[in-house]
């Protein structure tokens, strides 16, 4: 049965963060709010999990998944950072982007690009899921909440809990979500290229709005 938390957005209790990094250790995959929609999470070994997570959204092969870390240190554990990009991404997380980075040995293959073996990475600006991060002591995959034939996230928790109920273990209620999705940049060659544009100011990673 898949249960609810409601979680405080200011001051996480660190009972019921500790309780959702039980069930990410068991293999569970929660529903965590983040600093843009809510989102999927499971530990980024979790084969079986990672799965649950692709049929559920009917997902394609060549989906881009994300790794959300609790700061730049783990962060550099999973991708290849020179001195430029890491400036860039100092200034700039926490935050609602997604960086596009050329994935270390670190990353499960099934969880890079096929081809240009990268992968996206994010520090989200959300003190609960900070919180887990921290708890949890390792990085979660991570990917937006839409539904399939959907175009935009789901934003209300107990919304989200009868639509998921027994389809996953846990959803976090860290209050009414968004629906923007993150900014995703690609930093590959040390050169920010928009990839798609969202929540995160465009100007802040030297970048113009498309037009």
């Amino acid at each position: 049965m898949t249960q609810i938390f409601h979680v405080h957005s200011e001051n996480p209790q660190k009972r019921l963060i500790q309780q959702a990094v039980n069930i990410l250790r068991d293999g569970g995959v929660i529903v965590y709010p983040t600093d843009a929609a809510y989102a999927f999470g499971c530990t980024v070994g979790n084969k079986s999990a990672l799965e649950r997570i692709v049929q559920i959204r009917q997902l394609g092969s060549k989906h881009n998944f994300t790794i959300a870390c609790h700061n730049l240190s783990e962060l550099a554990t999973y991708a290849r950072v020179d001195n430029q990009v890491f400036r860039l991404l100092k200034n700039n997380t926490p935050g609602p982007y997604t960086f596009i980075l050329a994935a270390t040995a670190e990353v499960p293959r099934r969880l890079m690009h096929p081809k240009r073996k990268t992968v996206g990475l994010r520090i989200p600006d959300n003190k609960i899921a900070l919180a887990l991060l921290e708890a949890l002591g390792e990085p979660l995959m991570t990917t937006t909440l839409i539904m399939p034939n959907e175009s935009e996230p789901l934003v209300d928790p107990e919304e989200i809990l009868e639509l998921l109920s027994r389809r996953i273990e846990l959803v976090i209620d860290g209050g009414w979500g968004e629906t923007s999705t993150t900014t995703v940049v690609d930093l590959v060659d040390s050169i920010p290229v928009l990839v798609r544009e969202g929540k995160g100011s465009l100007e802040k990673v030297g970048l113009e709005p498309f037009r």
